[in-house]
């Protein structure tokens, strides 16, 4: 089974940046969208982003347009977060996802393949 691969984050001061990637294990595992989630302390997992390989059309939470840009290199098959402007509610474990569907959805069950997450922390 694939597994998805998470790296990228840490600790950043308000205003800085950070890119995570997304990696899958195996080159035959190429979801249609992939997503971005995040969870910060006593908070349900949010979303964030997603990519659609298909056409390359993107969506993203209120909070983080933007600031935060997803992109997705499909000869890799990795998906990246650029994240500006960070804000210390930016702090969470972000999680990449795998979505069930060719088209982008938002909501954490059109997902089926997780990442193990990785924490970003923004220090005000």
């Amino acid at each position: 089974q694939a597994h998805l691969v998470e790296s990228g984050g840490g600790l950043v001061q308000a205003g800085g940046s950070l890119r995570l990637s997304c990696a899958t294990s195996a080159r035959t595992f190429s979801p249609d969208v992939m997503g971005w989630f995040r969870q910060a302390p006593g908070k349900e997992r949010e979303f964030v982003a997603a990519v659609s390989r298909t056409d390359g059309s993107t969506r993203y939470a209120e909070s983080v347009k933007g600031r935060f840009t997803i992109s997705r290199d499909n000869a890799e098959i990795t998906v990246y977060l650029q994240m500006n402007s960070l804000k210390a509610e930016d702090t969470a474990v972000y999680y990449c996802a795998a979505g069930r569907y060719i088209y982008i959805t938002t909501t954490e069950t059109s997902y089926y393949r997780w990442g193990q997450g990785t924490q970003v922390t923004v220090s005000s």
